[in-house]
């Protein structure tokens, strides 16, 4: 089993030719699940090659399953959350396969300014799947008790990206 497992990842990776991040002009979008504590969702992005390293986007994320707290479930409000975001596209930087890229980056969100760091892989030029982990550096407001923090912790993206 192993080997037929290693065998699938070879050919797998290895007919991989397209290409992650393609600088300015590039727009990627990506579709996937939220998963963090006390909730899991939805997560939705684009972004948008404005240089050979650099893209800018926006994520929306709506947590489907969460907590309750006393039996009280959470309001829209509570459980959305939308963000304006900045990318270093790394791949190139560290020679990795043209299929892969590697992007930290900073947002700016509703709830918080944060920063993120993400992995994309493409199987061809219009479909790949991505990983991304993000955290709060600053929340708006200290208290963050109740629902206040489902948008406010760490959360990591999981799902499938495109070529647009």
């Amino acid at each position: 089993m192993k080997k037929i497992i290693t065998l699938a990842i070879v050919l797998f990776v290895g007919f991989a030719n397209a290409q992650a991040y393609k600088g300015k002009g590039d727009i990627k979008g990506q579709v996937g699940a939220t998963i963090q504590s006390g909730g899991s969702g939805i997560f939705v992005s684009s972004d948008f090659g404005i240089g050979e390293n650099m893209s800018y986007g926006f994520t929306a994320n709506y947590l489907l399953s969460s907590a309750t707290i006393l039996d009280i479930k959470p309001k829209f409000e509570d459980r959305f959350d939308l963000k304006a975001r900045f990318n270093a596209n790394l791949g190139n930087v560290f020679k990795l396969d043209k299929s892969m890229d590697i992007y930290p980056g900073l947002d700016l969100g509703l709830r918080n300014f944060g920063a993120h760091l993400g992995f994309r892989y493409f199987f061809t030029d219009g479909f790949g799947v991505f990983g991304e982990a993000g955290n709060p550096i600053a929340r708006y407001n200290g208290n963050i008790d109740g629902f206040k923090n489902l948008n406010n912790q760490f959360t990591f993206n999981i799902g499938a990206s495109f070529n647009l």
